[in-house]
């Protein structure tokens, strides 16, 4: 596969051209990484047209482009020539812009999946309709269409699917629980409360049922904050007490890798879960619109518009992000085995290495993977796609060559 270095001078390396959707942090992130790489060319779309200029800087177009809008984003996908749309909104825009990639005749890949509804009678036991349902519902057109979406392509959902898929591969004869575990250290100075990721879809994964996957059981829900551990963190990240949160992986990694049971567990600190808790005790968690004088507006983007920008943040940040998956079961050799597969990002480094805060980059890089992968033949497919339905070797290999290397750390089973 050509790189920068390696193209002679006045030769196009442009192989694939991407409708990158997105111009927040992770979508700045995207288009820095993306130039770096040199195998695709982007064209930034973005609501605000000045967000969508800065994030594409001198090496990709800007476009404004209102993501609610399917007709208009793909005819945008038409007119540059793009045979892929890269989504890097919040979860609200997924199906828009999933639709106008498949009426375009695109590639598509998101890194968060259509919204779940709770069940009205019984939220907290059984399912509604579950995160991602929407998009796996037009699954046989994107099959007769012989495009490939590719649905929850970030770090979580994203990487840790990879992982599973990798530990189903080579690590494991049968696998007990696939456990994603998310924990950090990082703190934010200057600020009695700064999330460092979108509040709109934090308060979205957090507030909601979580769902469980059990193999005797299926799909099911339980109380948000429910079932608290004690996860024991690498890299000097240390122990952080972590708790059931709605996500992708666990309605993901049961389609395609045989376990007994699928869990996503959060560390969110009780302070977190206490401000999160009051939220919706006040009801400003709610998205629907509300009446405040001659103004309408939804009590979800009050807050976040209260908040901080996450992508801001990088500069009073400090400490280390970490993504994982746990596995428990047996190993190739039949003896009991427990691993934790992860990738740790310090915030010095990021900062200083693309001017990104860590968990912004975290999620950044793993599309752009990705989508090297798909260009260089690596990774094909057609329908509507998990990354757990693809290899994971060459994910894992090409990551580590981004200069973000994963690590696989052996665990004493049952302790």
């Amino acid at each position: 596969m050509s790189t920068v270095d390696s193209v002679p001078e006045g030769v196009s390396i442009h192989d694939m051209r991407i409708l990158l959707v997105g111009a927040g942090g992770v979508g700045t992130a995207i288009a820095m990484i993306a130039a770096r790489r040199g195998f695709a060319e982007l064209v930034v779309a973005d609501y605000d047209l000045a967000r969508a200029q800065r994030a594409a800087g001198e090496t990709s177009a800007a476009i404004q482009l209102d993501a609610r809008d399917a007709r208009a984003v793909a005819a945008a996908v038409t007119a540059h020539e793009c045979g892929v749309l890269l989504n890097a909104t919040d979860p609200r825009f997924v199906m828009p812009l999933f639709r106008a990639a498949l009426a375009a005749g695109a590639d598509y890949l998101d890194m968060a999946m259509s919204l779940s509804v709770p069940d009205p009678g019984d939220p907290y036991r059984r399912c509604g309709v579950k995160l991602g349902d929407e998009q796996f519902a037009a699954a046989g057109e994107w099959e007769e269409s012989g495009r490939l979406a590719l649905a929850g392509m970030g770090v979580e959902p994203g990487l840790s699917d990879v992982f599973a898929r990798y530990a189903a591969d080579k690590l494991f004869g049968e696998i007990d629980e696939i456990g994603v575990r998310d924990g950090a250290s990082l703190v934010v100075d200057g600020y009695d409360f700064a999330p460092t990721f979108s509040i709109w879809t934090t308060i979205e994964e957090c507030l909601n049922p979580p769902v469980i996957w059990e193999r005797d059981k299926g799909w099911f829900t339980t109380e948000p904050f429910s079932e608290p551990e004690v996860f024991t963190f690498p890299a000097g990240i240390g122990p952080v007490e972590c708790v059931n949160v709605e996500h992708e992986e666990v309605l993901l990694v049961p389609r395609w890798v045989d376990a007994r049971r699928v869990t996503f567990k959060y560390g969110l600190g009780a302070e977190f879960i206490g401000v999160l808790q009051t939220l919706h005790k006040l009801g400003l968690d709610a998205t629907a619109p509300v009446r405040a004088g001659d103004v309408t507006v939804s009590p979800r983007d009050v807050v976040a518009a209260c908040l901080p920008d996450p992508a801001t943040l990088g500069d009073r940040m400090h400490g280390l992000t970490c993504a994982g998956t746990w596995v428990t079961g047996t190993g190739t050799d039949g003896a009991p085995r427990e691993v934790y597969l992860h990738h740790v990002v310090d915030n010095a480094w990021s900062m200083a290495e693309y001017g990104s805060q860590a968990v912004v980059w975290q999620t950044a890089v793993n599309p752009v993977v990705a989508l090297e992968l798909i260009d260089s033949g690596a990774w094909s497919g057609t329908g509507v796609l998990g990354p757990e339905a693809l290899p994971a070797e060459p994910f894992l290999d090409l990551l580590a060559d981004y200069g973000s290397p994963w690590a696989c750390e052996e665990r004493t089973p049952g302790q």
